[in-house]
Parts: structure tokens; C-alpha cells; sequence
């Protein structure tokens, strides 16, 4: 479990305008240590002018200082094209140091206009010092860029990554060795290697994402550890710039030990969407700082931006075999299938809410009929996997028009129920629906008291969110805010609140849907989002576990931090998903890999998470709370 978490100070480096060799753009910067101080390396562009027949603005490879990694001072350009073979800019700096020398690799621009192939090659800055270049040199003789050394020499070689041709589609990444330092500059040496570039070729893109080398290698106890970009659909104009890692083996760096199940960023923030060239970011540049790992990036092409993870945990969720990365399954099967002979719940039970009342977990299930309505059952277990009673009759059924079935055989019913108490009463928000009007959420309550005694004394259920509107996921916050009730609910994919006088939300109809969580393209939940479990109060904020859903539908389960006075404000968000399909029950049901959780109970330090798997069956896993917020606030 891990959240990358962006710097509150981001961009870190944005255009100066007393600068006139950066006064329209910096960009893919890339750090470095020297000493106490961290060097960042970094393409920095002039306004463009009028050239030929369009405008052309010269890219010079700049330099920054910093105690800390985020406040940059002392800008000065370090890198000025001299040579033909550079003469229209030079980009994307990659700075190695090794055998006491920086080794600064870029895109070397030789030709106009800039994106011809045959004028986009690599380009070799060497510097003892950082303050001074003392040889230049052309790297590859072909088309190439993003080529990148590894800090130390690897069977007694240097060894290099870079990506040939990086125009034809698909794209790789080659990995070079030299066994002489002069080799790296030998045309010799590259024409031959060149033959024979089928051989070098570790890393092979494909023809819908394009992957492209980000960061240098960077040396841990686990591997060498590789920042990519991943550009998801790259031909699509909806196509997703992802961040993303890769671990080679640290003597044999050919073989991928472990990856990032997913991306670790995307573009959210507004320095991240609006830009030169919108809804870009493109790692260039890491450092581990203590026991975190700091990933820079270039935002739209226009800035810097930093975002940390914690290493271990990123590390740890990286390597093969994967590993559940959060919650953990209790049962050796589904806590809970579908009785055959109880017709009411025949064909599927799933979902399940659940509250815990005097040391027993009270597990609200729906439950699916052959005809397709939906009703309530009830689970008991006094250790929360283990369950001690089973209702023979359904404890809640379709009453009003809202959800009593309005097309034959149709789905139809109560589904999805979301249990809150506040004080002596249990509140439950489900899902209305008749098969014509669109999904709602109703409320209902009950008693403590008569929930215990299983006196189904149910109020009379109402709506409470707008007519007309699909509306789903929802639950009543376990607090008052402001005096208010709150309750969070889904529309358009979207986890929403509303404020409102009562449990009943009379102001139904004129909520705002004020936005708390939505999707984030290019990741595990890219197409929706909602609630799945009432908040959990801690010290630090309210966990909100939701259900996210990818463009291959797949349901998975994630965290939100709430803060404790405004549970509209999302402290932080999980970036890997915390619990997904797995087990056969999960992949294949009624919907195919779904984890649908509704309800939890806290014991002990652990939160018991029960959920529907594959909309089939009822199942149960459990996480530490304090692990879940170590990784939510880390």
C-alpha cells in the first residue's frame, strides 16, 4: 500500500521571464547529488520567433541548485549548442556520474524543422564539475533519444539504456555496452551495434501504449529501479501520459524482476492539464532521499513538478510474483453462496452491508431471486468470519413504487444497502430500483433495539436524492458536520456529498453534488468511482475505502483519507488499488472480476471488509487500520 503524494510547493521550476533563455518553458528535469546540494539538470526554452516559415524557440540544457530538492536557485544554462550536430537545441538532459566524471546525456537537434527524424540523435556533455563542459561528443549516429547510463559499471562494463528510432511505432528500449569509455563516441562501434539492434532490445512496446525511458537507473537492495512514461493509446486522441516504474535485476539488468501494477501518476492537477501541450507529464529525473522516493517530472511541457513515495512500499508492491497489496482474504472460499432452496436468494447473494452491534458483526446481504428482484438477508458472526446465524426469510423486501419490479422478470428490488448508526437508530441507504424510472437511494431505519431482537420494524422508505437522476453508492456520514447530515452519494461516475436538515435529505431535489472523488483516466480507476463502506473515524481522518472500475471493467477496491471537520476535503488517495479479483468466485459470477464491498466492522485494530464477489457471492478480508493510514499519511 502507497500514495504518491505531489509536493504542495508544485512546479517546483517554472518559466523566468528574466531569464531569456527560459522565459517561455523548463522542463524534464533531471536531479543529481553533489556533495550536500542536489544539482537539477533541466531543458529550459526561449520564446519562440518568427523562423523560415514558423516560429522556432531554441532549447538549451540549464542548470539549478537546491539544499532540499524543491527550492532551486543560481539558474544558469550549462549546455549552449555549439556544434553542427546540436545547432537547433539540445533537450532532456540525463546526468550520470561515474569514474569521478558527469556523464550528461540529450537530445541533440540537428536538423528543421525539429521533429525530423534524421536530425534527432544523442549528444554527450562530459564534466568534472558541473560548472564547466570539457568534451562534447556525438553518441549515436541513427535516430535516438532518452539515452541514459547506469551509475556504476555492471560485469565489469558501462552499461547504457536509450531508445532507437524513436518515431517508428512500436517503439523499444535497447540497452548498450561499452567496454572502453571511448567506445560510447565510436561510429565505428555504434554501426555494428546497430546490425545487430534486434539483439539489444529488452524492453518491447507495442502498437497501442508507447513507452518511453524516464529516469536514470537508480540502485536499490531489490534492483535498479527505472522511472518510464507509458503513453497509454498513444494514437488516440484521448490518449493518457501514466508514470510508471520497472526493477531490473541488479546484476543482469535485462531481466524485469518487478513493475508497477499501474500508473503512478497521471495527469490531475492543473499545472498538469493546462500547458503548452495539455495533459502531459513525462518523468525525467528521481533521487532516494532517506526512505522516499522523489520522481521529477515535466508538467505540459511548460514546468517542473516533484511527487514522493514512500520506497519500500512501492518497491515491495513491485516485485514478481505479485502479492495482495492491502487487504487479505480470511476463508479458503466465499464466506457466504446462495441458498438453492431459499428462493428469495437463489441465484445470487451479494453486497452485503454490515455494523457491529454489542461484539456481534450484523452482515446486511442482498439477495437475488430467480426473477431478478432483489431483497435483504441476514448474517451474524460474533468474530467477524466465521457466521453463527442465517435468516430464513428476507429482512427487508420492495414496499413502495420505487422499487417494486415494473418489467417482468426485470432487475428489480433493494439493492446494495450502506448501514450507518447514530446513536439508537441504524440507518440504511440503498439502492431503488423498479426497472423504469432510473436507480435511487432510499433510506430507511430501525432501532437498535429491534435490530438486535430482529423486530423488523422498518420506517417507511423514502427517496433522497433527485427524481430522474441515476444515483447510487450512497451512505450517511457518521457524524453531524456543522450540524448538518451528510450523505455521499454517485452520480455520473463521480463520488459526490450533500448537506441536508435530516437523515430524510428533503432537499433532495436541489442538491449540488459537490465533488469529493472521480475517476482518474489512465489508471485502475479510470471510467467510475464510488463509496463502498460507510467513513472509519480515526485519529488522522476518516477512511473511505471506494470501488473504482477500469476501461476493462474490472472492480477494484482503493482508499480516500477524509479530513476529520470537512469530509469534502480528500486528504490523500491510495494509488494502487487495495484489494481486487482474484479467486475464481470473483472472476467469473454474474458480472465477471468484481470485489463489491458495502460494509465493514472494526475489531481490535482491524477492519473486517465484506463484499460480493463476481455479484455471485459474499466473502470478507481484513487489513491493520493503522497500516492502511501509515500508507494513506506516510
Amino acid at each position: 500500500m502507497f500514495v504518491v503524494k505531489r509536493s504542495e510547493s508544485n512546479p517546483i521550476l517554472s518559466p523566468a521571464s528574466q531569464n531569456s533563455f527560459e522565459d517561455f518553458a523548463v522542463l524534464n528535469g533531471n536531479p543529481i547529488k553533489v556533495g550536500n546540494s542536489i544539482h537539477m539538470l533541466y531543458r529550459a526554452q526561449n520564446i519562440p520567433e518568427k523562423f523560415e516559415d514558423g516560429s522556432f524557440s531554441l532549447s538549451t540544457i540549464c542548470k539549478a541548485t537546491s539544499k532540499d530538492g524543491i527550492n532551486f536557485k543560481n539558474r544558469e544554462v550549462l549546455i549552449y549548442p555549439e556544434e553542427t550536430w546540436e545547432r537547433y537545441g539540445c533537450e532532456d538532459p540525463r546526468v550520470t556520474k561515474i569514474d569521478g566524471k558527469y556523464f550528461i546525456f540529450y537530445t541533440a537537434l540537428s536538423a528543421y524543422p525539429l521533429n525530423l527524424a534524421s536530425g534527432i540523435k544523442v549528444g554527450l556533455a562530459i564534466s568534472k564539475d558541473l560548472k564547466s563542459i570539457t568534451e562534447r561528443h556525438l553518441i549515436t549516429p541513427f535516430n535516438a533519444k532518452a539515452m541514459t547510463l547506469f551509475p556504476e559499471k555492471i560485469n565489469g562494463k558501462y552499461v547504457a539504456l536509450l531508445t532507437v528510432n524513436p518515431d517508428l511505432l512500436p517503439t523499444h528500449i535497447s540497452m548498450v555496452e561499452f567496454k572502453n569509455i571511448e567506445d560510447m563516441w565510436s561510429e565505428e562501434y555504434w554501426k555494428k551495434w546497430y546490425k545487430e539492434l534486434d539483439r539489444h532490445i529488452f524492453i518491447h512496446g507495442d502498437d497501442v501504449d508507447r513507452i518511453e525511458i524516464g529516469s536514470c537507473p537508480l540502485k536499490t537492495k531489490d534492483g535498479w529501479l527505472l522511472i518510464c512514461c507509458r503513453i497509454q493509446n498513444h494514437a488516440s486522441p484521448n490518449r493518457v501520459f501514466a508514470i510508471e516504474a520497472m526493477l531490473l535485476d541488479l546484476e543482469d539488468p535485462r531481466k524485469i524482476i518487478g513493475k508497477t501494477r499501474g500508473a503512478l501518476l497521471v495527469p490531475e492537477e492543473t499545472y498538469e492539464k493546462n500547458g503548452i501541450i495539455s495533459d502531459v507529464i513525462f518523468p525525467s529525473g528521481a533521487l532516494i532521499v532517506g526512505d522516499k522516493l522523489n520522481i521529477y517530472y515535466g508538467a505540459t511541457d511548460t514546468t517542473i513538478a516533484v511527487a514522493s513515495v514512500d520506497l519500500q512500499a512501492v518497491l515491495q508492491s513491485m516485485k514478481f510474483p505479485y502479492t495482495e497489496n492491502g487487504f487479505k482474504r480470511l476463508t479458503s472460499g466465499a464466506l457466504l453462496r446462495p441458498r438453492k432452496e431459499k428462493s428469495w436468494e437463489a441465484k445470487a447473494i451479494f453486497n452485503p452491508a454490515a455494523v457491529d452491534v454489542d461484539g456481534t458483526a450484523y452482515i446486511v446481504y442482498r439477495a437475488m431471486s430467480e426473477d431478478n428482484t432483489s431483497v435483504l438477508g441476514l448474517a451474524l458472526s460474533n468474530n467477524c468470519t466465521e457466521i453463527t446465524y442465517l435468516s430464513d426469510e428476507p429482512i427487508y423486501t420492495p414496499r413502495e413504487s420505487f422499487e417494486r419490479k415494473g418489467v417482468p422478470n426485470g432487475n428489480s428490488g433493494c439493492e446494495d444497502p450502506r448501514l450507518t448508526r447514530i446513536g439508537d437508530i441504524i440507518y440504511m441507504y440503498y439502492v431503488a430500483y423498479n426497472g423504469i424510472t432510473p436507480p435511487a437511494v432510499a433510506m430507511t431505519s430501525i432501532l437498535v433495539n429491534d435490530f438486535k431482537k430482529k423486530n423488523w420494524n422498518w420506517s417507511k422508505p423514502v427517496l433522497v436524492t433527485a427524481d430522474g437522476v441515476d444515483d447510487k453508492d450512497a451512505c450517511l456520514h457518521p457524524e453531524k458536520v456543522n450540524g448538518k447530515y451528510f450523505l455521499f452519494h454517485r452520480v455520473g461516475g463521480k463520488i459526490c456529498g450533500d448537506f441536508g436538515s435530516s437523515p430524510a435529505f428533503p432537499e433532495r431535489n436541489n442538491f449540488k453534488n459537490i465533488p469529493i472523488l472521480g475517476p482518474r483516466p489512465g489508471m485502475w480507476d479510470s471510467v467510475k468511482v464510488g463509496i463502498s463502506v460507510p467513513p472509519i473515524k480515526t485519529k488522522k481522518g476518516w477512511i473511505l475505502l471506494y470501488h473504482g472500475v477500469s476501461k476493462r471493467s474490472r472492480y477494484r477496491v482503493g482508499a480516500v483519507l477524509l479530513d476529520l471537520k470537512d469530509p469534502t476535503k480528500v486528504l490523500a488517495r491510495s494509488t494502487d488499488a487495495l484489494f481486487e479479483p482474484q479467486e475464481a468466485y470473483e472472476t467469473e459470477g454474474q458480472v465477471n472480476y468484481v470485489v463489491f464491498p458495502c460494509g465493514a466492522v472494526v475489531r481490535d485494530g482491524i477492519i473486517y471488509m465484506y463484499y460480493g464477489g463476481g455479484d455471485s457471492v459474499v466473502d470478507v478480508s481484513f487489513v491493520s487500520v493503522n497500516d492502511l493510514l501509515e500508507s494513506l499519511t506516510g
